[in-house]
């Protein structure tokens, strides 16, 4: 195996299916070729280095080099300061505490499952607009329902006015192209632009966080933006930036590719689809199952080693730079029987979708609820849905990965 090899994995025209790709890398579980990085490919060893604190998210520990093609620079023309995810502890867990106290157990313990009520109208409301569209022999899932579902509700969640939703799919869009480690892409170029759509996000969230400290509200900005008296104190405005642009992405992109993709995965297993048509409860181990299946978060790259680390009988060197394929290890056949058969039925998915250890999914209760709405309401209301092409369209992005577009057709649609 070579650096050819790893360029193939991060290769768009493999974006459609790259698991033949990750079963030849599991070949060798910690691959590593000249001075690029070490690579990660199975389950069990994936999952150790995501718990073990010798492997730092901070990229101010990366050492990267120019043949590396998964080890790309992640920006460090950024305006702003380092996001919870990209930090190593003590100030990776004191911001994400803060931030979560808004969010979840144990100061808001309610928060998810109360927007249950909120996440359904929209839902039901996308759905009917499909009625109104030009025709239902072409829809495009990902603009017309996968896009702007969790958009709304991210949007909501933080308190942005519903006028500028629209200004955040640009920003959106940009700034998670600039994590796709693809070496046919300028970084230069992807820096730079990531860097203005930074200051442009950031001067946006400046001046509505100091509107929500004037005139507060419920929301989550409103929140994060208070002085706090507990133990971790408050944030300064620009970890608030920070904070927002990362629920952004993060409860954004990946949950428009776990819908996504999971409405594919759905028309490509019509009993499973009808299955879920006839009971909206399946729609929970469906989605668990998806995470497994096809991720949104195919690898986690530009991780570095602070000490020596053994790992399958290798040792990753301090300082090393190394990437986790995530996706490859949920189809590893040494932690799941038959792991390229999707089946919704397995008794034991402790998959890698939302990653692991301290770095796991902040959002992960609601990226789940939004996908089991998303998912059920779908198979109950559209008629005689089929896929128009497929593959559909991928995006460019290796490490956020999912359809651009997804065409399908269908009869008609169900009264909500």
């Amino acid at each position: 195996m070579s650096q050819a090899m790893l360029r193939k994995v991060i290769d768009y025209a493999n974006r459609a299916d790259p698991y033949p790709l990750y079963e030849e890398l599991r070949r060798t579980p910690v691959f590593h070729d000249e001075d690029g990085p070490y690579v990660v490919s199975t389950y069990h060893e994936i999952q150790a280095l995501l718990h073990d604190p010798r492997i730092s998210s901070d990229p101010r520990n990366l050492t990267l080099s120019a043949s590396d093609p998964l080890g790309q620079d992640e920006g460090d023309e950024s305006t702003l300061p380092p996001v919870f995810i990209r930090l190593d502890p003590p100030d990776h867990d004191r911001l994400r505490r803060i931030t979560n106290r808004p969010f979840g157990p144990p100061h808001s313990p309610h928060r998810v499952h109360d927007m249950r009520g909120e996440l359904g109208g929209i839902v039901s409301g996308l759905i009917d607009g499909l009625v109104g569209a030009d025709s239902l022999e072409r829809i495009d899932l990902v603009e017309q329902f996968s896009y702007p579902f969790p958009v709304t509700v991210i949007c909501r969640l933080l308190g942005v006015p519903h006028e500028d939703e629209s200004r955040f799919h640009v920003w959106a869009d940009t700034l998670a192209a600039s994590l796709d480690p693809d070496p046919d892409v300028d970084p230069g170029t992807t820096s730079k632009v990531a860097a203005d759509a930074q200051i442009e996000l950031g001067m946006y969230l400046a001046g509505l966080i100091e509107e929500r400290r004037k005139n507060p509200g419920e929301d989550m900005l409103s929140q994060l933006a208070a002085v706090d008296e507990e133990p971790d104190g408050s944030m300064s405005t620009l970890e608030i930036i920070s904070t927002a642009a990362l629920l952004l992405i993060a409860g954004h992109e990946t949950t428009v590719n776990l819908i996504t993709n999971g409405m594919l995965t759905l028309l490509r297993h019509p009993d499973v689809l009808q299955r879920l048509r006839e009971d909206p409860q399946l729609s929970v181990p469906i989605v668990e199952e998806l995470l497994r299946y096809e991720p949104p978060v195919q690898l986690l790259p530009r991780r570095s080693a602070l000490a020596d680390i053994e790992v399958g009988g290798v040792t990753i060197p301090k300082g090393a730079t190394v990437s986790l394929i995530l996706a490859s290890g949920n189809r590893d056949p040494k932690r799941f029987e038959n792991p390229d058969r999707f089946d919704p039925d397995r008794k034991d998915i402790q998959h890698l979708g939302l990653g692991s250890g301290i770095h796991s999914c902040f959002g992960a209760p609601l990226a789940r609820l939004e996908a089991q709405l998303a998912l059920s309401e779908l198979a109950r209301r559209l008629e005689n849905p089929r896929l128009l092409e497929d593959p559909p369209p991928y995006r460019r992005n290796a490490v956020l990965r999912g359809p651009r577009h997804l065409p399908i057709a269908c009869d008609g649609i169900r009264p909500a």
